[in-house]
């Protein structure tokens, strides 16, 4: 069986649990079955006939079992580790949160000995629907998945040959239907925009002259169209993080979905025959919105990667971005600590002529304390240490992911203090903010713009009142955000900001729901005299309205974990400018290019954070 990736079959379910659209590759299922039946033959012994099924489900089955699946396991994504409600042979059996990603169905009624495991389905949830991708694997494989699902011990124990780590080592397609999964979500929600590349107007190491003669970002690949970038506009002066225009190559698709057409389209161009050669949806659409002529004449002595179907022609530099989310939740509790955690990725732009080879030096590992790196199929990792990587890769054409990665972050939180929120009725509410915003923070970072938001989810706002110390105060129907910064004011230096207010709620309506088996168990409905029999009997207030207040809320699914009652956190967002958090970097004077040409190097960082700020209690 070939080692590369190639998939057998896709589905697309939507928030109904129906199958909306699927796709089988019979060439990639012919060589399952030839496998199936090469290991049936060779074993005598737990032939894989029991558990593999000879072929594949209809859309109905898999809806069947999808649904049941999430029903048994509390919802899409399940458990991941071995809970009271856990199954021996479920996927939270395993006990590894990656079975919330990586999961099986069983096809069929097992009460009828007709029950089939269907493993291993790459789980990606994207807006209203799942994408499921069903890589090829060889038959062994999934001998061993059966059998974990069923031993008696949990999780990776020491001194057992068989575990789900070794086992998804073995599987590199798993990575490539990850790679189809997400791909193919981004399409079905209209979300196909090239990662951001920032270009700096300032000199940056061998592009003076470019920027003297304005000739940067003026550039194209060919006479005829194509997908270049436009010129972008010059920004704010800076040398590592000035935010200009982004150079974009992907065809704006907006909110709206694409259809079936369009999807079909894309997976016969992107993946032939169930093999994925280039995701890229900008290419796929270059190539069928131009196709190729004769001044597209491919090398004759390099092979030109499915990545790059044009070769570039024009000014040749290269651009990098570091682009970091920073997510924090701050408890303002003595038992629970705050968390604070980096979700990075470089993004690169390499305009440059014919298909040469860039090397450069990734620092800052060490002191970023990376916990996950990976990098883009065209970059290779020769070298490994433990506070440098050293990348070599033939860039693909247009902005592209470089390197993803996970890590800690080097600095304290940039918005510091506390949010309070007490009912003192049933329809009104006193919050009180106190924040210390960039302490500790010094130039080159700047925050461009400090937003924070107090949802209410389930309540009307109708007013409030409340005058903030900086900033300016807007509601919406179910939130009241504050604008501390707003967006194009810089602040790079350390500022207080209060605001103390009211809120006033429309009527409360009790919402009858269903009880539910999931999240805290069933919600009791209660009546009003029972509820007044109560209030009568308390001495605190504001426990009895908080207590009528969420009583008749449905319980959390586990994809919201701060959604839980009716208020219960505040959320700020902001973005920072001038250096990444991480201290992950790139020195632009140690990128070299294969065979040598003269082309400026230009770095740029964009922090953008997340942050939530819990109900003190």
């Amino acid at each position: 069986m070939p080692g590369g990736c190639s998939i057998r079959a896709l589905w697309i379910i939507n928030n109904l649990d129906g199958v909306i659209f699927s796709r089988r590759f019979p060439v990639v299922e012919r060589q399952w079955r030839a496998a199936c039946k090469t290991e049936n033959e060779s074993s005598n012994e737990d032939p894989v006939k029991y558990t593999a099924l000879p072929v594949l489900p209809n859309d109905s089955e898999i809806a069947a079992a999808f649904m049941e699946r999430k029903k048994s396991q509390g919802s899409t994504r399940g458990y991941g580790i071995r809970v009271t409600q856990s199954a021996q042979g479920s996927d939270s059996w395993v006990d590894d949160p990656i079975m919330r990603h990586i999961i099986s169905l069983r096809i069929g009624a097992e009460e009828e000995g007709e029950s089939y495991l269907l493993w291993p389905l790459v789980l990606h949830v994207r807006g209203p629907y799942c994408v499921l991708a069903l890589p090829l694997i060889e038959p062994r494989h999934l001998k061993v998945y059966s059998r974990l699902c069923c031993r008696s011990d949990c999780g990776n124990a020491v001194g057992v040959d068989e575990s789900i780590s070794s086992l998804l080592l073995d599987l590199p397609s798993i990575t490539g239907a990850f790679m189809v999964a997400l791909a193919i979500g981004d399409i079905i929600t209209g979300d196909m925009v090239d990662p951001e590349v920032v270009v700096s107007v300032s000199p940056s190491v061998g592009g003076l002259l470019d920027s003297l003669t304005g000739s940067i970002g003026i550039s194209g690949i060919s006479s005829r169209a194509k997908p270049v970038a436009a010129p972008v506009a010059s920004a704010t002066p800076s040398s590592t993080a000035a935010i200009g225009a982004v150079a974009s190559d992907a065809p704006k698709i907006g909110s709206r979905p694409l259809d079936k057409d369009a999807l079909r389209n894309f997976i016969s161009s992107a993946m032939p025959f169930g093999t994925p050669l280039d995701l890229n949806y900008s290419n796929i659409f270059a190539i069928k919105a131009n196709g190729f002529s004769s001044s597209d004449v491919p090398p004759t002595d390099l092979k030109q990667p499915a990545w790059k179907p044009y070769l570039y022609k024009g000014k040749q530099r290269i651009l990098f971005t570091v682009h970091e989310t920073v997510h924090a939740a701050m408890y303002d509790r003595d038992d629970i600590s705050d968390t604070i955690s980096i979700a990075g990725q470089i993004n690169c732009r390499a305009e440059l002529e014919g298909l040469p080879d860039v090397s450069l030096p990734l620092t800052g590992l060490s002191k970023a304390h990376v916990e996950v790196l990976s990098f883009h199929p065209c970059a290779q990792v020769p070298e490994h240490g433990v506070d440098k990587h050293a990348i070599m890769f033939s860039p693909p054409l247009g902005n592209f992911v470089l390197v993803r990665y996970q890590a800690n972050c080097a600095f304290g939180p940039p918005v510091m203090g506390f949010y309070q929120l007490s009912m003192v009725s049933e329809d009104e509410g006193a919050f009180l903010f106190k924040l210390r915003i960039m302490e500790g923070y010094k130039s080159p970072l700047a925050m461009e713009f400090c937003n924070v938001t107090m949802p209410f989810p389930r309540r009307r706002v109708v007013s409030f009142e409340g005058t903030p110390s900086v900033g300016a105060v807007s509601t919406t129907e179910h939130s009241v955000e504050w604008k501390i910064i707003p967006s194009g004011r810089g602040l790079t230096r350390s500022i207080e900001a209060t605001f103390p207010g009211t809120v006033r709620f429309a009527p409360w309506q009790i919402q009858r729901v269903p009880s539910s088996k999931s999240g805290s168990g069933n919600m009791s409905d209660g009546d009003s005299d029972v509820e007044a029999e109560s209030a009568n009997n308390m001495v605190n207030v504001e426990e009895f309205l908080m207590e009528k207040m969420s009583k008749n809320l449905p319980p959390v699914d586990l994809e919201e974990p701060f959604c839980w009652q009716a208020y219960n956190y505040a959320k700020v967002s902001f973005k920072i400018t001038g250096a990444s958090l991480s201290a992950m970097s790139i020195d632009p004077k140690s990128v070299s290019i294969y065979p040598a040409v003269k082309a400026p190097v230009e770095l740029s960082t964009q922090v953008i954070f997340l942050q939530s700020n819990h109900l003190k209690s």
